[in-house]
């Protein structure tokens, strides 16, 4: 909630052409979706999976330290293909309009702790709806965090470098336990209700699949490399969290990234969600592997904007939302893997510190920031 608003200098009519003008951007794509993009998607699975099988495979022999170091590098990038470019994309029912059962969202299961169907409400749903909205958007701060100068600090938050930190390494993880909304159900009387119960022990069941698929099966395949392969497993788990961690973190919470009230999307218009979208996300600039190792996600803006359109198109899309920006006169949040991950994490440092000048605040936003 910067003290500035960004978008003041436009009037209730410009934001509904806004609106339209990207309404029919959105419906451009979506008329031109055809083979090509089928074929795309198609393709990155066959290669993902190939990647992994051959990953796997070299690992068998990492007792042997090239084996082990190819072995490893080749499973992280399968797993952050796996996560980013198809799971996160063909759950956020991307590939749909396919047709096809077994790249659907509805059928769709990924490398990763966290159920899709759970994921699904929790980001689709709520994160995607309430896109930085204090108290709204789970997925802002990861609900561990202080994100904005306006809510009340608390000793707690002067760790907060510290649990972003051990969040990022066992993101998947941390994504679980927000998908639970863990902190709010762990009172005695919540964590009794029938509907938590069923998710946990769904997650539960999930983290078992996984710890035993990782950390039991493949190691065990592995013989005489039982332990080299167990530290593979776990590095490329590491890697593939921290990527992840960081790619979402530069699309969501660099300088210049606005974060919003709860009573500011009362009667929110379709223009007015929009123009949310464009001022609560940034870009990740850099080469076509760049974007396809974020799952075009270094393209969070187009994304907020049409998370149902295929990823493949991001990258045109990117071209005609940069103009709109312009002629809106909006800034556009972009720049380079490091410079955006710096200023990600210099916001994390700066707002675990108390304000030097709290702002003067009314009752009933003191109440509301309180809450959130």
């Amino acid at each position: 909630m910067s003290a500035i608003d960004p978008t003041a200098h436009l009037t209730a009519e410009q934001i509904e052409e806004l609106g339209r003008e990207l309404d029919a951007i959105r419906d451009e794509v979506i008329a031109g979706r055809g083979e090509k993009d089928a074929a795309y998607i198609r393709k990155v699975i066959s290669a993902q999976r190939k990647l992994e099988l051959v990953s796997r495979g070299v690992l068998l022999f990492s007792i042997f330290p090239p084996a082990w170091l190819i072995g490893t590098a080749g499973l992280s990038v399968a797993k952050i293909m796996d996560n980013m470019e198809i799971g996160h994309n063909i759950l956020h029912g991307q590939w749909d309009w396919m047709r096809d059962p077994k790249i659907h969202s509805t059928t769709w299961e990924w490398d990763h702790v966290s159920p899709a169907d759970q994921w699904k409400h929790s980001h689709n749903e709520l994160h995607h709806t309430y896109t930085n909205v204090i108290g709204k958007d789970n997925d802002l701060g990861y609900g561990i965090m202080r994100v904005d100068e306006d809510q009340k600090w608390h000793p707690f938050h002067l760790g907060q470098p510290l649990w972003n930190f051990i969040n990022a390494c066992f993101f998947e993880y941390g994504i679980a336990a927000y998908d639970l909304e863990l902190g709010k159900n762990l009172h005695k009387r919540r964590r009794k209700n029938p509907e938590f119960r069923a998710r946990a022990k769904a997650v539960g069941r999930k983290i078992r699949k996984q710890v035993l698929k990782d950390y039991v099966i493949h190691p065990l395949l592995s013989g005489p490399s039982f332990l080299p392969t167990l530290a593979a497993t776990f590095t490329a788990n590491l890697v593939r969290n921290i990527w992840t961690h960081s790619v979402i973190m530069c699309g969501h919470f660099p300088e210049g990234v606005q974060v919003f009230e709860r009573r500011s999307i009362k009667g929110e218009t379709r223009g007015q969600w929009y123009l949310r979208q464009m001022m609560g996300s940034a870009n990740i600039s850099g080469s076509k592997a760049m974007h396809f190792m974020t799952g075009n996600l270094s393209h969070q803006i187009e994304h907020h904007l049409f998370p149902d359109l295929p990823s493949n198109r991001y990258a045109e899309v990117a071209v005609k939302v940069r103009a709109l920006f312009e002629k809106y006169e909006l800034e556009y949040v972009t720049g380079p893997l490091p410079k955006q991950v710096f200023s990600a994490w210099h916001k994390v440092f700066r707002l675990s510190l108390p304000n030097k000048k709290p702002k003067v605040k009314t009752p009933d936003r003191e109440q509301e920031l309180v809450a959130a």
